[in-house]
């Protein structure tokens, strides 16, 4: 009987490396369409971060993933409406997946020159 990863490896129709690069991909726009927009303050950055983070490496071939928000942006808790929502911009991520002997690093940080959140493919082994 075949395993799970033998079933869904026949569905792709690539090699190992373009499934890894799919992968990286695939995780990135997660992690950007899935929490751009949440709400936050000073108080629950490293939680926010750490949610994003703990959600990722449950997924496939993930061997590790570091979500760094910037903290810059915030100033002094003002009053009960003080809280700013989590833009593109203030994403910085790195992302390793590795399937057999395959490893990507994927990186998604804010790139002034192009005024945009830009995720790319930093690394392949």
């Amino acid at each position: 009987m075949k395993s799970r990863e033998e079933l869904a490896a026949e569905k792709f129709k690539c090699s190992t490396k373009e499934r890894a690069l799919f992968e990286a991909g695939i995780k990135m726009g997660t992690i950007y369409h899935q929490f751009v927009g949440m709400p936050l303050n000073e108080d629950s950055i490293e939680s926010l971060e750490d949610a994003i983070e703990r959600g990722v490496l449950v997924q496939p071939y993930v061997e590790s993933v570091k979500v760094r928000i910037d903290r810059s942006i915030f100033g002094p808790k003002k009053d009960e409406y003080s809280y700013r929502s989590l833009t593109g911009e203030m994403l910085d991520v790195v992302l390793v997946i590795k399937i057999d002997n395959v490893r990507v690093k994927a990186e998604m940080r804010y790139d002034p020159k192009l005024n945009y959140p830009l995720m790319y493919i930093s690394d392949v082994e």
